[in-house]
């Protein structure tokens, strides 16, 4: 296709950029979604699906990567391999499933060409499907704003406004992708040549989606367990199968466990702003930042022979900061989005700073502030923010609370998920502080966003 095809390799290089990009994109999509709360009910099954289609998209690029049987798509696929076999009981069966016979048997190729081709593609047709039909049929979310509630829709219709934004988009995507093939060599087979495992080299990297499975198996320790006379290895099986069996498992679970957390069974259209649900953006930093460290870790020879490092030590120290780096990143996180609501809570509170400096007839001297616009101030007040769960707050059928320790793990779940925020002003504190004159002259200084006049 590369040399022999008119244009062969513009094509496949496009295609390899293009699914690179598609898995990103997903990635994105999902971190949007997550961090405005737009999963929240009625649109769980909707979060589902998209966990559904980031997990076909990642399948499908594996296997299109492995087709060539390159020399690199071959260890790709010898990676794989290893992990199908670590699975405890059945790996050897499954093995033997999966290739049609011993590795690398001679199946798996074609098996890989139909699944690339036709079983994934379609299954992602029709979850695509589905996405959008329960995108219509629940309407999309909307962020707060003047005239929005949980109760309608506020924007330009699908036709011909999105459709013409929608159709724009394609084109100006499909140019740089036109673009990056033409100008950027990616995945050239012709200098690895075919596979063969005596030629396989240490400094070989996957696409970068799988990067971090790699990576949670370089840094792993070579944990071994021995029951009833065998050998338990647990160095692949637990950062490869089992890891991604978190990930995605996670990411399904979300919305009910968070539901479980809040106590919050009714339906959302607006969406959050992340910094009004600061232990939800906190976890979802760590998690990127655990991703990071785990997909950092997939490259340690490659940081060792660049930088001159020993790869020992660079591996000891992922070792820690995939489990240090989170819990910083979630700290952090938490203490900006806080701090964000506390300057929301002052600018709703006392308006915007004006730049004018008075004198007071003690000789004091102070900023006079401006009203924010009424817009603004709705929109920085708003949301609603969800008490903790009491201890002994879970109740049966019948409405007689449940005593045991579910529900007191449940009321400390709650608190920490959801204590320490910011309480926004009330309507009845926001009058308080315009009638004390917190705002200054409203009269001469007029709105934010109007030039101040010096006096």
């Amino acid at each position: 296709i590369s040399f022999d095809v008119r244009g062969g390799l513009l094509v496949r290089q496009i295609h390899h950029w293009a699914a690179l990009l598609m898995v990103a994109a997903a990635f994105v999509h999902m971190l949007r979604v997550f961090f405005t709360g737009a999963y929240r009910k009625p649109r769980e099954v909707n979060w589902l699906i998209g966990v559904g289609l980031l997990a076909l998209s990642t399948i499908a690029g594996f296997a299109g990567y492995s087709l060539p049987d390159d020399l690199l798509s071959g260890t790709g696929l010898r990676f794989v391999d290893g992990l199908i076999r670590s699975i405890p009981l059945i790996g050897t069966w499954a093995e033997f499933f999966v290739f049609g016979g011993e590795y690398p048997g001679g199946l798996i190729i074609s098996r890989l060409y139909m699944v690339h081709i036709l079983l994934i593609p379609g299954l992602l047709l029709g979850l695509v499907a589905a996405h959008l039909a329960l995108l219509v049929y629940h309407k999309h979310t909307q962020f707060p704003g003047a005239g929005r509630t949980e109760n309608n829709v506020v924007g330009y219709p699908l036709f011909p406004v999105y459709m013409a934004k929608a159709g724009g988009f394609f084109f100006v995507v499909f140019g740089v992708l036109v673009l990056m093939g033409g100008l950027f060599q990616i995945n050239p087979v012709w200098e690895w040549g075919p596979y063969d495992p005596a030629k396989v080299s240490a400094g070989s990297q996957p696409d970068w989606y799988m990067g971090w499975v790699e990576g949670a198996i370089r840094i792993i320790p070579n944990w071994e367990s021995h029951w009833g006379g065998t050998t338990w290895s647990w160095a692949i099986f637990l950062p490869g199968v089992g890891l991604m069996g978190l990930l995605f498992g996670a990411l399904g679970a979300w919305p009910f466990i968070e539901r479980w957390l809040t106590g919050d069974d009714r339906e959302h259209h607006l969406l959050d702003r992340p910094r009004n649900a600061p232990t939800r953006t906190a976890l979802g930093v760590a998690g990127m930042t655990a991703y990071a460290m785990f997909w950092l870790s997939g490259g340690n020879d490659i940081i060792a022979t660049r930088f001159s490092l020993d790869l020992n030590a660079i591996t000891m120290f992922m070792r820690v900061a995939v489990f240090l780096a989170p819990v910083v990143a979630f700290i952090l996180t938490k203490r900006i989005c806080l701090s964000l609501q506390r300057a929301d809570r002052e600018r709703a509170l006392h308006g915007s700073e004006s730049g004018v400096i008075v004198r007071s007839p003690e000789g004091a001297y102070s900023e006079d502030h401006l009203p924010i616009h009424h817009d603004e101030q709705f929109a920085l007040t708003q949301h609603l923010q969800h008490k903790p769960l009491p201890v002994g707050g879970d109740v049966d059928a019948s409405g007689v609370a449940k005593k045991g320790g579910i529900s007191k793990f449940r009321a400390a779940a709650s608190r920490w998920y959801l204590g320490h925020e910011i309480a926004k002003p009330s309507a009845a504190e926001i009058e308080e502080a315009a009638h004390h004159g917190d705002h200054g002259d409203h009269d001469e200084l007029g709105h934010d966003g109007d030039k101040p006049q010096l006096h």
